[in-house]
């Protein structure tokens, strides 16, 4: 388990959306500062919250941030692209970039902070997935999301002699700016953050933050046609 009261932590895209929430959730819990990533980061109202360039697609810009944020205990890994091309259709080109955002990118920042971590004791490492991780229908999104989570589970057994907790998190659509045209029910960011914080602090390999996370994780000893995602699924755990 890690402790937020008193921690420095990182969280990719901090400065919008999830990430947003994320950076506000964990101030709220008692961390002292926490680094806000943003392509073109903006100033912050808050001196614990330092705003810090990062692409999550550039080496040099991961490497850049895990040598300014030595101090971090936790990392949470919110960045990524939320659409993706139909598999048949898509220019691969496309495809590749999607993979690289939202597989190599967090991949890129667990080798770059791995032995940050290990220095404050292996801290924690946590992954933001997707329900999608586990259910059809998104094309390369969802292709992304389920080799992210493949990623996360290696990195749980890969970091464990540093002493590093790594978490997985799974979770249908969230209220933010990036899904503002989706009709369909959505988890709002600052539950979510929530959530995700306390499964940070208890220790939690893997965070089940709504019903359709539980449903889709509870159907993969099944069959696969039982996976293929529908949006309209009235499940309970989301807010409107």
């Amino acid at each position: 388990m890690v402790n937020i009261e008193g921690a420095t932590a990182v969280v990719t895209s901090g400065q919008r959306g999830l990430g947003k929430a994320l950076t506000t959730e964990l101030l709220r819990r008692g961390a002292v500062k926490v680094y806000a990533t943003a392509w073109t980061p903006a100033a912050a109202p808050d001196p614990r919250i330092v705003p810090a360039a990062l692409d999550v697609t550039s080496p040099e810009s991961v490497a850049d941030l895990a040598a300014r944020a030595g101090d971090a205990s936790i990392v949470i890994n919110s960045a990524g692209m939320a659409m993706g091309p139909a598999l048949l259709t898509a220019d691969l080109r496309d495809v590749t970039e999607v993979f690289d955002a939202n597989v190599f990118g967090p991949l890129r920042m667990a080798q770059a902070f791995a032995l940050v971590l290990a220095r404050h004791g292996g801290g924690a490492l946590a992954n933001v997935h997707s329900v999608l991780s586990w259910a059809a229908g998104a094309g390369a999104y969802g292709a992304s999301e389920a080799a992210l989570w493949s990623v996360t589970n290696s990195l749980r057994l890969e970091l464990a002699p540093a002493g590093t907790q790594v978490t997985g998190v799974h979770v249908g659509h969230i209220d933010t700016d990036v899904t503002a045209q989706i009709t369909v029910a959505k988890n709002s960011a600052a539950k979510v953050a929530a959530s995700i914080v306390s499964g940070i602090e208890a220790g939690e390999t893997e965070i089940l933050v709504d019903d359709p996370s539980r449903y889709y994780k509870a159907r993969l000893s099944g069959p696969v046609q039982a996976l293929t995602f529908d949006p309209e699924l009235p499940l309970e755990g989301t807010t409107s």
